[in-house]
């Protein structure tokens, strides 16, 4: 009944909002809704679940205690209102609705409605200075990428409370972007005690845009502030469930006795650039070239430091399809969780190519659609011919990806026989110098009208894991069968 009256009273003060401004404001309206089945056998090469946090002690759950249901039907809507006063000042309001057939939002008997806020901000231009635009609110926050792959490894996508400024240095060639940005607040107005702890994680980045005549490079930098108490096990940090900030940010050594870091705070920094030559079209370049850093003044093991490095190329001189070519390489852990980790700390990462079964990045049947695998800490190449069109509104793209991985056995091993299977370290994720993954998609859109699209992508991946540092009944349960999925469904924009 709480829940009935809840909605009853959003939608209300919503219509209210919404009439209310139609005096004064122009409202514009966006959005898109995606309904579609999937299947997808063996998730984790496992079929079985991952371990993963269950509370900021922290506590966790094992590997291999639940099995897959490989069938579910997804639904998701999303509409993005723009309340516009005029050219220089509007706020926008993303709401969004999404679940599985039979489950919450969209059961057969007694149905519920989980309205979700994924976007709500003020954006206006400094008086007098057009050409500056200030962003306040709930948002959606991308650290620099060249167009060849999706996301940034260290930090992105929406829902970010965050304060931005976007500013023209030199028109059309130089620009200047900068903002700080909220990601954790555990604790919010009050701390459990009367001692006060350091309980967030604040990031503050900057990028510089930079076009020339057949070239685009945007070097950036982020410094982020990370509280001690910050809760790091509990929050998600990928659109895949399979990450947390905890993985992301901490060193495996970070688990030893004496546990967890010695400072209150600590800082991680990263730099980097996203490069694109498009002088010598149609054959493109595409790089990025990235260093992170963190808890340096940390205990020895709580370091965490590294380097990720992506290229690709593509020809567009073809109508019918587009090839392209890839490749990344990472630090990995070396032999010891005792000196920190290799590994370039990450905040919030989305990154892949290609619409890659093995990577969270660009699937359209978002939920349910990858491997969740982490390009951190491993090498890899690949290849894919993309928007291959042969029937008019038919597209098709094809992508093969091979990766090893660059972290030692004995790292991994070390921390998997002190904590057992843990969310830190993960098969299928997280590959070692002795063990590959492999995998292809093949997805096609066919235009039924210009907005409503029907979706096919599709999937398979095999990967080779090593029993001495995952244990037999992981390592084994991944040779029964290789992971494989379809997803099928129909997307409306509008």
């Amino acid at each position: 009944m709480k829940r009935i009256l809840t909605i009853a009273l959003i939608a209300v003060f919503a219509l209210g909002a919404f009439a209310s401004a139609q005096a004064a404001t122009e409202v514009k309206m966006t959005g898109d809704a995606r309904i579609y089945g999937v299947f997808f056998a063996e998730h984790n090469y496992t079929g079985w679940n991952n371990a993963s946090w269950t509370s900021n002690t922290p506590t966790y759950s094992k590997a291999g205690t639940k099995t897959e249901d490989r069938f579910e039907i997804w639904e998701r809507f999303r509409l993005r209102s723009d309340f516009v006063a005029s050219e220089a000042v509007k706020f926008r309001l993303g709401i969004k609705v999404e679940d599985t057939w039979g489950h919450g939002t969209l059961t057969a008997a007694n149905p519920e409605v989980a309205i979700a806020v994924y976007q709500a901000y003020l954006q206006f231009k400094l008086p007098g200075c057009d050409n500056i635009e200030v962003t306040a609110g709930l948002q959606d926050i991308d650290l620099p990428i060249s167009k060849m792959f999706y996301g940034n490894p260290v930090f992105g996508g929406d829902r970010i409370a965050a304060l931005t400024v976007n500013a023209p240095v030199i028109d059309k060639t130089l620009s200047v972007l900068a903002g700080f940005g909220r990601l954790i607040d555990t604790n919010r107005t009050y701390d459990t005690t009367t001692t006060q702890v350091a309980d967030e994680l604040d990031a503050y980045f900057l990028a510089l845009p930079i076009t020339l005549d057949g070239f685009k490079a945007t070097p950036w930098g982020m410094l982020a502030v990370a509280g001690k108490r910050a809760g790091y096990f509990t929050t998600g940090a990928s659109t895949f469930g399979s990450q947390g900030y905890a993985e992301n940010l901490l060193s495996a050594g970070t688990f030893a006795a004496p546990a967890l870091w010695k400072n209150d705070q600590n800082a991680y920094w990263w730099a980097g650039g996203a490069f694109e030559v498009t002088a010598l079209d149609p054959v493109k370049f595409y790089a990025d070239v990235i260093y992170g850093a963190g808890a340096m003044s940390d205990r020895k093991k709580s370091n965490r430091q590294g380097w990720f490095i992506d290229f690709g190329v593509e020809y567009t001189g073809w109508d019918v399809l587009t090839p392209k070519v890839f490749g990344w390489w990472s630090t990995g852990e070396d032999g010891s969780t005792r000196n920190g980790s290799e590994r370039m700390p990450q905040i919030r990462p989305n990154w892949g190519p290609g619409n890659s079964f093995l990577f969270d990045d660009s699937q359209e049947l978002a939920k349910n659609s990858n491997m969740g695998m982490n390009p951190v800490g491993a090498m890899g190449l690949g290849a894919s011919l993309d928007n291959m069109t042969f029937i008019e509104k038919l597209t098709h793209r094809l992508t093969y990806t091979y990766m090893r991985g660059n972290n030692s056995p004995n790292a991994i091993r070390a921390l998997n026989t002190a904590m057992g299977s843990n969310p830190y370290f993960v098969m299928g994720r997280d590959l070692t110098t002795n063990e590959y993954a492999m995998g292809v998609n093949f997805d096609t859109k066919y235009m039924i009208y210009e907005n409503l699209a029907a979706v096919m992508e599709t999937g398979w991946a095999h990967g080779q894991f090593q029993t001495s540092v995952w244990g037999h009944r992981l390592a084994e349960k991944s040779r029964e069968g290789d992971a494989w999925k379809v997803a099928f469904g129909l997307t409306y924009k509008f």
